[in-house]
């Protein structure tokens, strides 16, 4: 019911929610009770997982070899579970620059980065920033210089992808924690970059 207490039919994506769930708990795979507390468990994880995770790799050489290797490994070596999916994990350089999307719909590692953003999973953002990305990315106020090449990877059911930023000039001898609180969410997509201290 919308707020003036008329009836709105349900899109197709809700329909498809509520046939499934219906179906699970008739089923007993699951209780309406154990959905409602993993759905409030995903609405309050954020993206300090991923942080955590970027900020290893910083400090650990090893690592971050396992971590561009195989990143549901390496994220599982922190404790942190990438259940039935593979994630890529690529890393910006001074010659690179990624950025993801996924554009059939808002495919994200919430696992690491918590719920994604509405400009995500907007139909602007994910068809504009496979066609012009560095337009894309300026107008999030990253500025990517011409001789640098963006590479947009596009995530899809069962692969997600994660960004591996560059780590900022000046943050050298810095403590994990210290590194894991300058990590946000948007550089872990691409579309901004960690600030140091002579940002």
């Amino acid at each position: 019911m919308s707020d003036t207490g008329t009836y709105r039919p349900l899109s197709y994506f809700q329909l498809m929610e509520v046939t499934l769930r219906e179906l699970l708990v008739e089923k007993g795979l699951v209780t309406e009770e154990e959905i409602a507390a993993e759905v409030e468990a995903m609405r309050n994880r954020g993206y300090e997982r991923g942080s955590r995770v970027v900020a290893r790799a910083w400090v650990d050489p090893e690592y971050k070899k396992r971590l561009l290797a195989d990143g549901t490994k390496a994220c599982e070596e922190l404790g942190l579970e990438i259940p039935g999916l593979r994630l890529l994990v690529v890393e910006n350089t001074p010659e690179v620059h990624n950025a993801i999307v996924c554009t059939l719909c808002s495919c994200y590692p919430r696992m690491l980065l918590g719920i994604p953003p509405d400009w995500y999973k907007s139909r602007n953002y994910r068809s504009r920033m496979v066609r012009e990305p560095r337009a894309v990315l300026a107008e999030f106020g990253l500025h990517v210089s011409e001789n640098v090449t963006i590479r947009v990877h596009d995530s899809t059911a069962d692969m997600r992808y994660m960004v591996l930023p560059m780590r900022p000039a000046g943050a050298d001898g810095w403590s994990e924690e210290r590194l894991a609180s300058i990590v946000s969410r948007d550089s872990m997509i691409g579309v901004a970059v960690p600030k140091g201290p002579n940002d």
